[in-house]
Parts: structure tokens; C-alpha cells; sequence
């Protein structure tokens, strides 16, 4: 049984120019140990050349956006400021101490008070219930025509830019005419043949920023499809959507999320503006907008209720504004691509 295992043994030994190496133990067939060593880094480097890299999780990678938007006061600001009049969208229901349009005519033009925080306007109704409850047709009309605009957009400039050729030039020369009107004398127009409603504004937001968030996809598109993984995408057969939506979108998702912010804060203003004119949203909305217009006539004898509404579309593009600026620096976005 000796002879047996002894033989086992040996003819487990690899031979080697610096001796035999036995199997199992690591050591050469004179004892030294210098075999385990270069078996012991081999088989290290081996295991950790073989173990993937994970990338960051995207709710890791939110987080981090986050706590960085939080490093500076400007962007702080443009945080809180967004998030604070969502938040009076969501919940102006349940906050409003008075109806929207309800009238309390023995308070008409009052000042605010412990009672109407905003003061009232010449038909009694409180200020500031207006205000918060106009929170919500403001932000819903611009972010819903926003999100369309940015779907669409979005799909338009990524088959542009990768197509090229035909289409990218008549789309792009097509886009070239619309963006050369200013974007309330478009809407104008449009809301001509529309007329004035809801529905109508809506379409008007989406008719006029679709273009330039194409634009700016297109523009991220050029340089990306142009990239090793892209070609290796192509040459193994994988179709144009899966091209388009899984391997491109999301190397051009920081300039457009960039470009998302800057157009809430233009609807918003957009939406406003309509009001104002008198061919948006139309009474007894608490559209801020409208409801500067129709405090007009009593600025002199209560201007709280034309500077409250008027502050409230001011702070809120402001604070839009500082967010897609902070956005624009920690993605690190070209000016190339979003101005």
C-alpha cells in the first residue's frame, strides 16, 4: 500500500526545468517552497482580472447628483425652490384655506391679514389659496407639455442623428423654420387657429420646444454613434431600436436632462404669459398668469394681488433655472450642447 501511494505521488510531480512540482501541495520534489509563491500570485491575479467591475447602481448615481446639488448654496436654492412648489402643487387641495373661487365680498381688496395671508383681490377671493391652487394648473400644464415635448424630441433626435443623410436634412431644415419665429409669436399663432384653452396650450408647448430638444439630442447623437461600442452593437446584428434606445439614450441622457429642466422653466413662463394675454387658460382659472392680468385694474388699490402671482412665476422659474444650471455643471455638459 506504501509502493501505491508513493507511486500516486510521483506521477501527481510535473516536471520543470527549476524541478517537479507535485499537484495538491504547492511544492517542488525537493521541498522548496518557491513554487507556492508563484502558484499563490498566479492564481491572485488570475481571480481579480476575472472579477467584473460594477458600476454604480442609478439610484447610487442620483444620490451622489443629489448630495452635490446640496454642496452649493446657488444650487440648494434651486432645489428647495423646485421641489417646495411641486409639493404646493401636489398638496394646494389640502392646504388652501379657501376655495379657488370662492367669493367673500365683504373682504374684497383687503390687505394681508392673520385671515388672508395674501391679502384678497376685488372680488374677495383669497390670494393666497389662488396662488397655492394655481400652483397646480401651472406646473401640471408646463411639465406635462414639457414631457411630451422631451418624448418626442427625444425620438426625433435620435433617429436623426444616427439616420443622417435625407431625413436628418428635411428635418432639421424643417425645424430651422419653426425656431426662426420667437416662441410667443409661434404660440400666438398657433392659439389663432386653436383658440384659447387648456388642450390648446398644451399643444402649443409641445409644437414649440419639440424642435429644440431635438436639436439638442441630434447634437449628442453625432459624436456618440461614432464609438466603439456602437459599431460593436451594429456588427452583431442588433436592431436600430436597441441601437437607438439602449446603447446611445443613455450616453445623451446628461445634456438632456439638462435641456429638460431649461424647457419646464420656459413653459412655465410660456404658460404664464399666455394667461396674461387673455389667449391661455381662460377664467375662473387661478392661473398666475391670469390672475395678473385681471389684477391690473386694481394694482393702485391692491397690489398684493398682482406682486404675489407675479412673484410666485418669478421665484419659480428662477429656482428652475438655478437647477438646470447646477444639473449643466456636475454632468459636466458642453456649452456645445446646451447653451
Amino acid at each position: 500500500m506504501l509502493s501505491s501511494a508513493t507511486a500516486l505521488t510521483a506521477s501527481s510531480c510535473i516536471p520543470s526545468p527549476a524541478g517537479p512540482t507535485c499537484a495538491g501541495s504547492g511544492l517542488r520534489h525537493d521541498g522548496s517552497s518557491t513554487g507556492v509563491r508563484a502558484r499563490g500570485v498566479s492564481v491572485l491575479d488570475q481571480a481579480s482580472a476575472r472579477t467584473p467591475v460594477r458600476s454604480p447602481s442609478p439610484a447610487r448615481r442620483l444620490g451622489a447628483v443629489v448630495r452635490r446639488l446640496y454642496s452649493r448654496p446657488a444650487s440648494a436654492l434651486g432645489v428647495t425652490v423646485t421641489a417646495l412648489f411641486l409639493l404646493a402643487a401636489l398638496l394646494g387641495p389640502l392646504l388652501a384655506p379657501y376655495g379657488a373661487n370662492q367669493q367673500i365680498v365683504e373682504d374684497a381688496r383687503q390687505p394681508p391679514s392673520a385671515r388672508h395671508w395674501f391679502g384678497t383681490d376685488n372680488l374677495g377671493r383669497d390670494v393666497f389659496s389662488r396662488v397655492l391652487l394655481g400652483a397646480r394648473d401651472v406646473l401640471s400644464l408646463a411639465g406635462l407639455g414639457t414631457l411630451l415635448a422631451v418624448l418626442l424630441g427625444t425620438s426625433i433626435g435620435l433617429l436623426s442623428g444616427y439616420q443622417g443623410g435625407l431625413l436628418d436634412e428635411v428635418l432639421m431644415r424643417l425645424f430651422d423654420s419653426l425656431l426662426s419665429l420667437p416662441a410667443l409669436l409661434l404660440a400666438l399663432l398657433l392659439l389663432g387657429s386653436l383658440g384659447p384653452s387648456r388642450n390648446s396650450v398644451l399643444a402649443v408647448i409641445v409644437v414649440v420646444y419639440t424642435p429644440i430638444v431635438a436639436r439638442v439630442v441630434r447634437s449628442a447623437v453625432l459624436p456618440i454613434k461614432a464609438r466603439g461600442f456602437v459599431e460593436a452593437a451594429r456588427v452583431q446584428g442588433e436592431s436600430r431600436l436597441y441601437i437607438l434606445f439602449r446603447e446611445i439614450l443613455p450616453s445623451a441622457l446628461p445634456p438632456l436632462a439638462v435641456e429638460a429642466a431649461l424647457r419646464f422653466s420656459y413653459a412655465i413662463f410660456l404658460v404664464a404669459s399666455l394667461g396674461f394675454l387673455g389667449v391661455g387658460v381662460q377664467p375662473p382659472s387661478p392661473d398666475w398668469g391670469l390672475m395678473v392680468k385681471e389684477a391690473r385694474d386694481i394694482v393702485t388699490q391692491a397690489p398684493w394681488a398682482l406682486y404675489f402671482p407675479a412673484g410666485a412665476i418669478a421665484t419659480v422659474v428662477v429656482g428652475v433655472n438655478l437647477l438646470a444650471d447646477s444639473l449643466k455643471r456636475i454632468l459636466q455638459v458642453p456649452s456645445q450642447l446646451v447653451p
